[in-house]
């Protein structure tokens, strides 16, 4: 029997918007758009904020570098989180229906920046009980080391957690440490899989 269910952030719960993101920091450097993606990827900055080894002050110093930001390192977190547009792919009610039956656990591959900025814009993760964070595991998705953090954090056994990530190396890495997984692709096909599997929403 299901008692946790794992959200995915991400392309789960609120949309990334990368094109939005390049634009953004494009419009405040020469660098064009397009060629921010490599310049930033050639670097493993990300890789390095995203598992706790770089400091977030560190990361931004590096970025507004590397691409000469004409814009004052207090604007970078804005800049930086223009990756997640306002609205989500989920809505609220679901978290809130899934919160009555099951305990409500968050997996994220994500960064202090990033992570304090969908705190403030989100109001559907209040109903979430716990987050289990990248940055703070000093592990990301897939290694099992986030997994187990997840199970700990569950406080049930592995297979009793129910995990869905839109990425399917996360999903497969879910499955080897137990959890039952499944890929995430639309509000529809999760809530018919919910109903299928036994998780309540409603």
């Amino acid at each position: 029997m299901i008692q946790t269910v794992i959200f995915d952030l991400g392309g789960v719960i609120v949309p990334l918007d990368f094109p939005r993101l390049y634009g953004k920091l494009a419009s405040h450097c020469d660098v064009p758009a397009e060629e921010i993606p490599r310049r930033i990827a050639e670097t493993g900055w990300v890789g390095q904020l995203e598992s706790g080894q770089m400091p977030a002050g560190e990361f931004t110093g590096r970025i507004v570098e590397l691409l000469g930001l004409r814009a004052p390192e207090s604007d970078f977190r804005d800049l930086w989180s223009s990756l997640f547009p306002g609205h989500t792919l989920l809505p609220e009610s679901l978290m809130e229906g899934v919160k009555k039956h099951h305990r409500l656990l968050l997996l994220s591959n994500t960064n202090a920046i990033h992570f304090g900025m969908v705190r403030e814009n989100y109001p559907l993760l209040r109903h979430f009980d716990h987050f289990v964070l990248s940055h703070e595991v000093g592990a990301m998705k897939p290694s099992p080391v986030i997994y187990r953090a997840a199970i700990e954090a569950a406080g049930c056994r592995a297979e009793d957690c129910f995990f869905t990530d839109d990425v399917p190396a996360y999903v497969e890495g879910a499955r080897k440490a137990g959890i039952r997984s499944e890929r995430f692709e639309s509000y529809e096909q999760i809530t018919a899989l919910f109903d299928e599997i036994g998780v309540g929403w409603r």
